[in-house]
């Protein structure tokens, strides 16, 4: 069975590709298979209604794995914690932990 991922976006996150290329890496790495779909955002009442906390944010079948309590939506560019520090995108190693984790 495999994983729905969306990764939301907007135009102005050079980091979204980043993601990407990562969430394929980890689907490679875990064997976990995802159907990948894009989808931007270009207004505050989009990054609301979908709750989106920055650009990119990855959903796993619409559950954002690395949701941060509190995140107010906002059509900017999100951090994420990693092992070097504060990145653009997850690591390949932190998605696929989320992947390996939904796909269970």
């Amino acid at each position: 069975m495999s994983v729905d991922v969306t990764v939301l976006y907007f135009d102005g996150c050079p980091s979204w590709r980043t993601a990407l290329e990562r969430v394929d890496a980890a689907s490679a790495r875990t064997g976990v298979p995802v159907r990948v779909s894009t989808l931007a955002v270009t207004s505050n009442a989009d990054a609301d209604r979908l709750g989106f906390t920055g650009s990119p944010t990855i959903l796993l079948d619409g559950a954002d794995p690395f949701a941060q309590p509190g995140a107010i939506p906002a059509v900017a560019c999100r951090l994420y914690a990693t092992p070097d520090g504060m990145a653009g995108s997850p690591t390949v190693d932190q998605l696929a932990k989320a992947l390996a984790q939904h796909a269970h």
